[in-house]
């Protein structure tokens, strides 16, 4: 299968990148603006790879994404603004990039009748939940801008699927980390301060419960709905593990040799919400399950971050 990869400089997308042109016969068009979140350093390794071929553009750019789709079979789309305090600073960047850009990439998987249209979500759409667990069939409860975004973006992929017939799938993921995210996130940022003896701001009493799930873990699920998945259809791809944000530190902490006098409680993120935790039941049943644990993917991330 012949895909174009949007966002794929950025986290999520290099490390999917790098795991298809490395572990299938795939192969890859790259389409990524490289705003501040992505970077040509993130595919290197894969940028000279004969499967693949890295395009600096714009989805939101009409004319460039139907010249590219008329020679693909399948779509996944990671581009997007994504950093939650960014969009409550302002959320006009991502109502152009998440909600137009995404249009404008289905509008032209239609034209060119392409084979799978991957949307790629968060678990954020949902909202909070205080017990429990997601499933796909819940209403979308969107508490920050940036969610709102994401879930307008779903929607709109599922109506192209409804109206249209156009082969869409939907995944959405807990919380990501490992190699080659973005230092503004919570895990490399603490994992950089903490290293250099900064302190680590942690919003409100630290409480917040996010699933965490090693990037690589993610990107074979995301592989498998691609290949597997019934179009139409919603995955929910999780670890199973929970962890306050206060625990989390705490072991950056003890992994980098740093002292528990860095945490810093500073004043809460508006609209925070309080727990996500997601049924990944319906991805597992696809025949992909998570292989890292999070005490092994923390030190795979620190080893990276710290010899960056």
């Amino acid at each position: 299968m012949r895909l174009l990869v949007t966002g794929g400089a950025g986290f999520i997308g290099s490390n999917f990148i790098h795991h298809v042109l490395e572990e299938t016969d795939h192969s890859v068009v790259t389409l990524d603006s490289l705003t501040y979140a992505g970077s040509r350093d993130n595919l290197e390794g894969v940028l000279d790879h004969p499967d693949h071929e890295f395009i600096q553009g714009d989805i939101r750019d009409r004319d460039l994404v139907s010249e590219l789709v008329a020679d693909i079979d399948g779509i996944v789309n990671f581009a997007a603004e994504s950093h939650v305090d960014r969009a409550i600073d302002g959320a006009e960047p991502f109502v152009s990039t998440n909600i137009q850009g995404t249009q404008v990439l289905l509008d032209a998987a239609l034209d060119a009748d392409i084979n799978r249209f991957l949307q790629i979500s968060t678990d954020e759409v949902y909202g909070e939940i205080s017990e429990g667990k997601f499933k796909e069939s819940d209403p979308l409860a969107p508490r920050n801008p940036y969610a709102a975004t994401k879930a307008s973006a779903d929607l709109l992929a599922q109506s192209y699927y409804t109206t249209h017939g156009l082969p869409v799938l939907i995944t959405r993921t807990s919380n990501n980390y490992g190699p080659r995210q973005h230092s503004e996130k919570l895990i490399p940022k603490f994992i950089q301060r903490a290293a250099a003896g900064k302190s680590l701001p942690v919003y409100g009493d630290g409480s917040n419960v996010r699933e965490w799930i090693y990037v690589e873990d993610n990107c074979r699920a995301l592989e498998t709905v691609l290949e597997s998945g019934s179009v139409g259809e919603v995955y929910n791809i999780g670890s199973g593990e929970e962890l306050t944000n206060l625990e989390v530190t705490k072991r950056i902490l003890d992994a980098v040799g740093g002292s528990k006098d860095q945490i810093e409680f500073v004043e809460d993120r508006a609209g925070h919400d309080q727990r996500y935790a997601i049924n990944a039941s319906k991805t597992t049943a696809l025949g992909w399950e998570p292989e890292w644990s999070f005490e092994d993917g923390l030190e795979a991330t620190v080893e990276y971050y710290l010899n960056e």
